[in-house]
């Protein structure tokens, strides 16, 4: 069994050999806390919780790192702009990433750190980087020399007389207009901490190496993120660590962007789609469902339209599960280990698509056995399913998605109620052979959005797709 990861610096898939057998470290460039998440902010965390659940299937002890970027200029422009408190800005919206997170059944972290309870580590890895040469005060501010440092600029590919490298206002004394800035002089009214070259805040791309160091060490294994994160934010990452004696690093794995339109989700674009108004428009397990289905390096251009195929998918896997259940009258566990076909693709680059079509298969299978009543057939074949959809954060018997049943039992109860009024019309119609009434009846509830099936214990009804 060897796991297959394309790595953005070698521009190939790679075998994947970890620093330490038996052990896998990653970190995943997390939220920057300005604003609530749209679905995009949140596709990252889902590709990498199906990574981290594939490393665990296989055996591996994961160390799991996300960051929160608590401090950066977009923070500081809400809080002006809001009368807020930086920090009260950058807290709520922790918060509503990590609801995001728990709804759509991404796993904790193993430690998310924040910026600002790292300054004394950036401090540090400054001070070494001014010591060996790579680093330089000017004004209150500290810029890493990307001339410095020969291997600048390998992760993006890019030619240094032709790079354009993003400033900051203040961002004055630069030596180079392509060095970046590690450390930003402060400025009236915005929070800064003390350090050997005056009061300041720090940049984005130290926040990230110094958090990295400090919980994996000089070196680690795979270092996540979108794409739009190759530069300048990685490559930065990798030059004050390198530079500064690290290994950092060995692989590099990057999503790609839900996208509207053919442009990347941005709330500066101003087409963004919130969790939270999301998740009360569609069942979260759908959103995962959609959202982590599609193989983590391709775009997913958003639509109600693609939102609906995925619910209608994911309701043949949900209704195979429920009627298994209760053809064994009871719980089904899922099966020790995933089938053999659905191991090699999710070994090949986390291949999810080609794994979600053997579990479509997997539920055809049991759908025979059910048909054919054969029961022990279908519970095998529903052992197999839930193993799948595990390692993949789908299988809608996992208690974390208990809740999503339970809300609404009320209603459903009274619903049932009268649905099976109808339905007792619909049995006397058929009874009397008046196929007519009988599939008048039927579709008038098909239109109503419910989903009747006719059963060897009576019929019974679901919940359609919209």
């Amino acid at each position: 069994m060897t796991i297959r990861l394309y790595d953005t610096s070698a521009r190939q898939i790679r075998d994947f050999t970890p620093l330490v057998p038996g052990c896998v470290s990653i970190y995943l460039c997390g939220a920057t806390v300005q604003a609530a998440p749209h679905i995009g902010h949140i596709r990252s965390g889902l590709n990498f919780d199906i990574m981290r659940r594939w490393f665990a299937y296989r055996g591996y002890d994961v160390t799991f790192i996300r960051n929160v970027t608590d401090i950066d200029d977009k923070i500081i422009a809400k809080s002006a702009e809001q009368g807020r408190p930086w920090w009260s800005i950058g807290y709520e919206n922790e918060r509503a990433f990590n609801d995001g997170y728990t709804a759509l059944g991404c796993l904790p972290p193993t430690y998310e750190p924040r910026a600002t309870g790292h300054v004394t580590e950036m401090v540090e890895m400054m001070r070494g980087l001014i010591e060996r040469g790579h680093a330089y005060e000017a004004d209150g501010n500290v810029y890493f020399d990307v001339r410095s440092f020969p291997g600048y600029l390998a992760l993006s590919n890019q030619e240094l007389d032709n790079l354009m490298q993003p400033s900051g206002t203040g961002e004055t004394g630069k030596r180079d207009p392509r060095d970046f800035a590690m450390w930003k002089s402060a400025k009236p009214g915005e929070p800064s901490w003390e350090t050997p070259w005056g009061r300041g805040r720090p940049g984005w791309h130290l926040e990230c190496s110094a958090m990295a160091h400090k919980y994996l060490g000089a070196a680690f294994d795979i270092h996540g993120g979108g794409l739009d994160l190759i530069f300048p934010h990685h490559e930065n990452e990798i030059a004050q660590a390198k530079a500064y004696g690290d290994e950092f690093a060995k692989y590099w794995v990057h999503n790609a962007w839900v996208t509207m339109s053919g442009e990347k989700m941005s709330k500066s674009l101003g087409n963004s789609v919130l969790v939270s108004e999301m998740v009360k428009a569609w069942r979260p397990i759908v959103l995962r469902y959609y959202l982590g289905t599609p193989h983590y390096r391709s775009m997913i251009e958003y639509s109600e339209e693609a939102l609906r195929e995925a619910e209608s998918a994911f309701a043949r896997i949900e209704g195979f599960c429920q009627r298994v259940v209760e053809k064994a009258g009871g719980p089904v566990e899922p099966a020790a280990e995933v089938p053999l076909a659905f191991a090699e693709v999710m070994d090949d680059d986390l291949g999810v698509p080609q794994a979600l079509a053997i579990v479509h298969t997997t539920v055809r299978q049991g759908n025979s056995a059910l048909a054919a009543d054969d029961k022990d057939a279908a519970i095998a074949r529903l052992s197999e399913v839930r193993a799948m959809l595990g390692v993949l954060g789908l299988d809608p018997l996992d208690p974390h998605w208990a809740g999503e049943a339970d809300r609404g039992e009320d209603l459903h109860g009274a619903v049932d109620t009268l649905v099976r009024l109808v339905l007792e019309q619909r049995e006397s119609a058929r009874g009397r052979k008046d196929w007519a009434t009988a599939d008048a009846i039927r579709d008038q509830l098909q239109q109503s959005g419910l989903v009747i099936e006719d059963s060897p214990s009576g019929p019974r009804w679901t919940l359609g797709p919209r």
